[in-house]
């Protein structure tokens, strides 16, 4: 599906998520299009958040959710599970969600993008680029030993942002029929 904005990379506030998701469904995906690529680890508990986003995603009904706290994500194995998908290669809209380190006023906050992420590179590794739209969250500041920051993240900063982009996700794009809504994605 085609992008409702021209290539953009912004950071947001968890309020401002939803404008984003908004953005997504304006431009013609539907909930049943989607498949959620939640990278990460539940072996750090920075890294932790796209594992317990995929958790909450799929606690909620939500089918086609890649990377959760029982099945992770992660660099280890990401390249084997994403070419192994069959739908890989289909009309699905990816959006990957991660953790990342940023500038301490960043934390807290989320780069969005309608491109593809690469994750890892706030550690140094070499992953390729995956998914449609991109969700990262800042989830600490990047400085001295990446591994060691991540380990020792908030796990409360961690719970609020999961909760944030799942409460987001499932505004925008409920499980319900989504009869009711708008062609522009709103509440009718």
């Amino acid at each position: 599906m085609e992008a409702a904005f021209p290539n953009v990379r912004k950071r947001v506030k968890g309020p401002e998520l939803g404008e984003f998701m908004l953005s997504i469904r304006k431009s013609g995906v539907r909930t049943e299009d989607l498949v959620f690529l939640c990278i990460g680890t539940d072996r750090s508990t920075g890294d932790s958040l796209g594992p317990l986003v995929g958790s909450m995603l799929e606690e909620a009904g939500y089918a086609q959710v890649f990377g959760t706290l029982e099945f992770p994500l992660d660099a280890s194995n990401m390249i084997h599970r994403l070419t192994s998908l069959p739908f890989m290669q289909s009309s699905k809209t990816f959006i990957a969600i991660d953790a990342c380190l940023g500038q301490s006023s960043s934390i807290a906050s989320y780069q969005v993008s309608n491109q593809p992420m690469e994750p890892g590179k706030s550690v140094g590794r070499m992953l390729p680029p995956v998914g449609n739209y991109s969700i990262a969250a800042i989830v600490n500041h990047n400085e001295g030993n990446q591994y060691a920051i991540l380990q020792g993240t908030s796990l409360y900063r961690i719970m609020t942002m999961a909760k944030e982009i799942t409460a987001a996700i499932a505004a925008v794009f409920p499980l319900e029929s989504e009869v009711g809504l708008t062609p522009e994605g709103e509440l009718g």
